[in-house]
Parts: structure tokens; sequence; C-alpha cells
């Protein structure tokens, strides 16, 4: 049967990947190898490269991508391997004038993990990266590790992405990519004269652009997949098995113009050095948790927002309201909980224990009408559902929800303090808003409280700090938290999860033999302990064909979908259950009103105009921000 042509082209971007072979937990060397293989550019199409491939005897090995214009060539007089490029077939591309780019490719020596700087022209400009700011993301550290976003895929949802620009294509997943404008799987951006459109292409750039390939500079996970969605979709984007698509918006160095911008790749196969702020922030932070998600692919989005509270520090970060919460951890409301550093966040996944179900516990704190003082506390003595079913011991997220009225909204200042003394502005004063409108049951959410035990009095503030004859009514107000029952605070450090050392793979990669060590095997890995939703237990399989002798595996199998944890793969057999539902102790089945769907869901929040956050959203990458309360951004429906 013939493949599909995308197989082909999936197929054909495969084969110059080979080119460049790449492998967890090594590092290439700084002196490439030359190979007897070209990528080259010809916008004419397949006959003007036919032309080419017989005047300088090439052989034509067909498009790389199905838009016609790059084409891979090779060329059989050339030999193997070589530590010098082909001078003469280089001099020949370059005065071809139908010529608009080439590449020869190159193959890596390994060598055992070390830090290797990249050569990329534009890595000296990448301050944020290379170690000549102090303190920078760490990213040297993590590379040092041997990680590079190997097997991880990215998606920037944005105005499209340039998939055949020389510093992405090789990176391109045409399988994490849609245009949901257009309704078609082509992510490529609109082309203006101002070049509106080249912010998506920018931010894949910080993410993925490919490293060692003399151009331009480079990503923080280079090795990683990256895709280009356009347009909020309202569909399933992907579910990581479960274990939930990451949104990225946490806290990086966020750059104002024209200090110190950031490097990266830009419209028409360009490189640019000026892209600056919030923009070029949370991109830094999708490839920082692609290096996480590659140390450790086990990783739910709660973990992950876990690691990042741990793994972030206020550094060198200036400003005027960092305080110390309940649990010891400095957080600002401009800052989040600091400068996210790679080196923590992958050394912290490797030996993270996996978070236990989320549990919401809904207070109703007021519900008939109190008149707003210019300065009003609320306050509520909160057990935070303990003795039941949904008791929390640590808190992740709360939201206060709201319905009041207010002659001057923009004046009224809104707080939340926790029981641990923990102050934390919802809503700030807002001199342009001058709505009469109040908020009708809006959700107000803060993540400062993390860790904390909510047991106690919680207080809400309301203060006018404006014109003094505003007056306004407060009618409903319902406190929500979020969290779980462990005390996350006094948690012990797990073994490695991940381990490369299956004794033996078959065909397919998948391990046939014990791991060293105590552990279990779940598809291509060993690992210290099974992830929520699988169960560990002993299979006893044939050593070698013909023989009769076993040998008794320690595995991971899966779990019934309705469990997050379990001890068998029955419907009886669970020991935890998703959010949406309860455990039924004695039938040991997860009770609901529906079974847990584990697909993730995007939908866009209803946002008031110029309430948005301006970040880029990456699909892959974290589904809250560490920065503060957001009055409105996507939200995602997920399982934990």
């Amino acid at each position: 049967m013939r493949p599909a042509p995308i197989a082909l082209w999936l197929l054909r971007v495969l084969a110059l990947a080979l080119v460049r072979p790449r492998a967890v937990g090594w590092a290439s060397v700084r002196a490439p190898i030359y190979v007897s293989s070209w990528a080259v550019r010809v916008s004419q199409g397949n006959r003007e490269v036919e032309r080419l491939a017989r005047k300088f005897g090439f052989v034509n090995l067909g498009p790389i991508f199905p838009d016609g214009q790059y084409f891979h060539l090779r060329h059989r007089g050339v030999v193997q391997q070589s530590l010098t490029p082909h001078w003469g077939h280089r001099l020949h591309l370059k005065k071809d004038p139908k010529v608009q780019w080439f590449q020869q490719q190159t193959l890596r020596r390994r060598v055992k993990r070390s830090v290797v700087v990249p050569t990329d022209p534009w890595f000296s400009k990448q301050w944020y990266m290379n170690s000549e700011a102090q303190p920078d993301l760490s990213v040297l550290q993590a590379w040092g590790q041997g990680l590079s976003g190997q097997g991880i895929v990215v998606s920037v949802l944005d105005d499209g992405i340039e998939k055949d620009h020389p510093d992405l294509w090789a990176n391109y997943d045409p399988l994490a990519s849609y245009d949901f404008n257009d309704y078609d799987p082509d992510p490529q951006p609109r082309y203006t004269p101002s070049d509106e459109n080249r912010h998506g292409t920018r931010c894949a750039g910080e993410v993925a652009a490919m490293a060692d390939n003399g151009f331009c500079g480079v990503g923080v996970a280079f090795n990683a997949r990256i895709g280009g969605t356009q347009g909020p979709p309202a569909a399933p984007l992907g579910d990581r098995e479960g274990r939930g698509a990451v949104f990225s918006l946490c806290t990086v160095p966020r750059v104002p113009p024209p200090l110190c911008p950031q490097v990266t790749t830009d419209l028409h196969h360009q490189c640019t050095d000026q892209h600056t702020g919030t923009s070029a922030s949370a991109p830094l932070a999708a490839g920082m948790i692609a290096l996480a998600l590659e140390a450790n692919p086990f990783l739910t989005w709660r973990d992950m927002q876990h690691l990042v509270v741990r793994a972030s520090k206020p550094a060198h970060l200036q400003a005027e309201d960092w305080r110390t919460n309940g649990v010891g951890r400095q957080v600002s409301h401009h800052y989040g909980y600091g400068l996210l550093d790679a080196g923590l966040l992958v050394d912290t996944a490797r030996t993270w224990l996996p978070t236990q179900p989320q549990r919401k516990c809904a207070v109703r704190v007021q519900n008939r009408p109190t008149p707003i003082l210019p300065l009003i506390y609320i306050r509520k003595n909160v057990s935070a559902c303990a003795g039941r079913h949904n008791s929390i011991r640590s808190l992740e997220h709360v939201q206060a929800q709201l319905t009041l009225s207010y002659s001057r909204r923009g004046d009224l200042e809104i707080s939340l303090t926790s029981p641990m003394g923990t102050r934390s502005t919802l809503v700030a004063i807002r001199p342009l808003d001058v709505s009469t409108e109040g908020y009708n049951n809006w959700v107000f959410m803060s993540t400062h409280f993390w860790d904390e035990n909510p047991q106690g009095v919680w207080t809400l503030g309301l203060e006018n700090k404006g014109y003094y004859f505003n007056t306004g009514m407060l009618y409903r107000y319902t406190l929500l938290l979020y969290g779980t029952a462990e005390d996350m605070t006094a948690r012990p450090t797990g073994p490695q999860v991940t381990s490369s050392a299956c004794v033996q793979r078959d065909t397919e990669g998948l391990c046939q033999a014990v791991c060293d060590g105590p552990a279990y095997i779940l598809g291509r890995l060993c690992l210290a302990y099974c992830p929520p939703r699988f169960f560990n237990h002993t299979r006893l399989v044939t050593a070698r064909p013909g023989h009769t002798a076993a040998l008794a595996l320690r595995v991971c199998s899966s779990c019934h979908s309705s469990c997050y944890t379990c001890r068998g793969g029955s419907l009886k057999d669970c020991t935890s259950c998703p959010p949406s539902s309860t455990l039924d102790q004695q039938q040991g089945s997860c009770v609901g009103p529906t079974t847990p769907d584990s697909s993730p869901r995007l939908r866009a929040a209803a946002c008031p105009q110029h309430r948005c956050p301006a970040s880029a959203m990456v699909l892959g990458l974290l589904a809250m921000t560490l920065q503060g309360p957001v009055l409105c951004s996507m939200s995602m429906d997920l399982p934990p």
C-alpha cells in the first residue's frame, strides 16, 4: 500500500533528522562532521531542483515540506563523513541565482554529558542563557544533564509560525499544528507589509530553534518538536494520556524595551534581537518546562505547577512588594515566586513524587446585601471541609467569587488574607476603569497561598481608594479552595523517576528484560514507581524464544479509566479518584455523575476589553499564573 503524502513528508523529515542523530543523555561536541546531504531552498519547485541536481551531480531525494520550496539533495561523489564542508559544492550552490538558501547537513559525535556551548552565531547575545548575566535561567546546567526537549511537543497558540524557517523546519511538527481561522493544517502566518503576524514565529524560536546549525541563536529546548496553532480552539488539543496539557504563564525575565532584548527567529527566514516584554518570557518558560518533562515524562499539569513554585527564586528581581508567605516562600505581585531556574526545575522533576488528586472546598461566606463602606473586612473561620472527602491540608490556588455593585469600579481595591497572614491583592485600583457595573459573579484567583494550611480565619478586604463619595453593595461572596490532603511542606523526595537501565529491548524499543535494581517497566522506561493511573505488579515472560525459562518482570499496567490511582485494572480496584468523583471505600470504585474525561479541553473565557493577558499561550505548557491574580485568560478543563 502506498504511504499517504503526509507520511512520505514525515519520513523525509525524519530522514534528515537522522543525519543529526539525537539521544537522551548525550551531548554533541562542537566540531561538526559533514555528510553528503544538503537541504536546499529553491522556490521555483521540483523542475528547477532537477535542473540543479543534473548540473552539479546531486541526486534529488524530494521535497522536505509540501510547499515544494525545500529539497533534500545528496551527492554520491562526496565522502560520507568529513571534518570540513565541501567547498566546491558550496561555491556552486552559492553562485546559482535560483538557490535562495542551502546547508550541508552534519553528523554529531557523541560524548558523555557535559556543558556544551552551542556554536550558533547569535548565542553570544542570548545573555539570559549563556551565563554572561548572573543569575540567568541555568539552562546550561540542564543541557549539561543531556536534556534538550527530546520527545516533547510544544505548540504555540498565536498568529502562526513560519514552518519553513531555517532554524525551525527540522523541529516542525505538523501534528501539533492547525489553523482554526481557515480550518486547515497549515500554520504559516499571513504576511503583511508591517509583518504584524510575526509573534508566533518569534515565540517558536525561543522554544525550539535548532542548535549548532550556524544560523541565528538556539532555543531552550532545541530538540523539542514545535507546532503552531492559529485561533483559540474549543476542541481537545492533547491529553498526554490523562496527565493534562500544560500552559506557560510563569515568571522568567520580562524585558522592557529597549533594554537587553532577546534573540529569536523572525519572519522571512530572518533573525531578530529585538524581541521584548512578556511576549519573550512565556516561551522561555515553555522551553524550560519541556526540559523538565523530558527529565520526567509522567509529570501531570499539577505536578508542574508545584515544581515551578519550588524552582523559582527572587534572585535580583527588584519590587517593593516582596513578602514572605505562610510557608516561608517569597512572593510578589510583580514577579510571582521569582526567576525560574531550569537546572533546579529539572533536578526537582527527577525526584518528584506524584501529587495526590486535587480537592475543591467551596465555602459560602456572604449571601445577603451588605453596604461597601470606605473600608470593610469580611471575615470567615474556615475548616477547609475537614472531616469530609474533600478536606484540604495544603493549598494550591484560591478563588474569591464575588457579586457586587460599585459606582466607580476602578476605585475599589479587593484583597484576600489567609489564616497564615499572607495578603494577596486580587484587584488593584485602575484609574481608567470608570464602569458602574461592578462585578457580576466574577472569579478572582491568587496563587500566593501555595502549600499553606487553609484552616482558620480568611479575610476579604474591600477598600475605596478613589472618589470619596463612591458607594456600593456586596451581594454574594464564595471562597473556593483548591489543594490536596497531603502536607506538601513535609513530603519527602522520591528516588529518580526515570532510568535508562533496561537490560534488553525488543525491535520496537520496549523492555523485554529486567531493569537494573528495583525498577518498574512502563513502555520504554524503567521507573522507581508507577505513576498515577498505573499500578505495579509482576508478570512472567519467556526469556528467549524456544526456552521454557521465564523472567519475572516488574511492570506498570493501566488502571481503569475511572480511577486516579489503583491496585488493579478493574473498575473496583480504585484507591483514589479524580476530582469529578468520589471513592466508594466498600466497592473500591469511583462514583460520580459521569465517567471522567481524560482529554483536556480549552475554552475562551469572556474578557472585558483590554483586560486579557498579552503573553503567548503555549500548548504543552502551564495552566496557571504565578505572577499574581488574573481577571481573565484562556482556561482549561483538565484531569488531575
